[in-house]
């Protein structure tokens, strides 16, 4: 697998996929390089002024439609406008950001990063023909998932951790999903990915000096952004994929190179946990799976 890139990525016409915050960075990025090779791209995207500029540049297959992931009344909205669907990309995210609320009053990392996917994925899981793909990150090594205080309400809230929570729960979702169709008999896939170091708007939205220190290290150790889609792309597109893995850089330290399998955590692999955060996501959600064969 060492050196695929978008040029292995075979004819995707007649194929849709939704790419959910591809406004910019590794989303914009995806969904150029597949409506480059004939697919119609969906593009999820809370800030539709950015996102059609984007869509107009890729042409006519990209489309925009409003999805705000910190709000399940939008979730719902998004859902419900969607037939069918080959791929969905759960790729969208904020890292490191002040405490803050979505409009369901969770915490704005695990709420749009985890919750607001867990919701979209359960409502368009009947509408998936093929593969769900979500966005991980090397930092889910850091997070710990604290299910009696998921939301940093009783916690001292601190924005890396909360963002290392969010992550490892993207991840713990993912592994989960693919246990639950596997026992369902589905032959449909859930993957997850991480594009290492990149460099995206995603480090620039701290609100703090951290935003000056992650640029440098954009411009110094950061590999682009077109680099670091490459394992999404190949976790979306590849027949090559197994069932529940996870996917990223291959080079230095897992942070820069071509795709391929990534390591993860001990705690991402938790069966326990990942059961009793799904059931809370649930709860907290009010989306519920249903799991038919294909």
């Amino acid at each position: 697998m060492s050196g695929w890139d978008i040029s292995d990525i075979p004819d995707q016409s007649g194929r849709t996929f939704v790419v959910t915050g591809a406004n910019s960075g590794l989303g914009a990025v995806t969904a150029r390089a597949l409506a480059g090779k004939g697919a119609q791209v969906i593009m999820a995207c809370r800030n539709e002024v950015k996102a059609r500029s984007v869509a107009d540049a890729i042409g006519a297959g990209a489309q925009v439609r409003r999805l705000d992931l910190a709000d399940l009344a939008s979730v719902h909205e998004f859902a419900d406008s969607i037939d069918s669907v080959d791929v969905l990309i759960n790729n969208a995210g904020v890292m490191a950001v002040p405490l803050g609320r979505t409009a369901d009053g969770f915490e704005m990392q695990i709420g749009t990063n985890h919750l607001g996917h867990f919701a979209l994925t359960g409502l368009l899981l009947p509408k998936v023909r093929e593969r769900i793909v979500t966005l991980s990150s090397g930092l889910h090594s850091i997070g710990k998932i604290d299910l009696h205080d998921l939301n940093w309400e009783r916690r001292r809230y601190q924005r890396w951790a909360a963002y290392g929570q969010s992550k490892l729960a993207n991840l713990m979702f993912a592994y989960e999903l693919q246990r639950r169709l596997t026992a369902s008999g589905s032959d449909k896939l859930s993957l997850a990915a991480h594009p290492g170091y990149a460099a995206t708007d995603l480090q620039s939205h701290t609100e703090s000096i951290q935003d000056k220190l992650m640029a440098i290290g954009n411009k110094v150790f950061a590999q682009s952004a077109e680099m670091g889609a490459l394992p999404t792309l190949f976790a979306a597109i590849s027949p090559d994929v197994a069932p529940g893995r996870f996917y990223g850089p291959t080079g230095f330290m897992g942070q820069r190179g071509y795709p391929g399998p990534s390591g993860s955590t001990a705690a991402s692999r938790d069966e326990v946990t990942a059961r009793r955060l799904w059931e809370l996501s649930e709860q907290l959600t009010k989306v519920s799976y249903s799991f038919n064969r294909r």
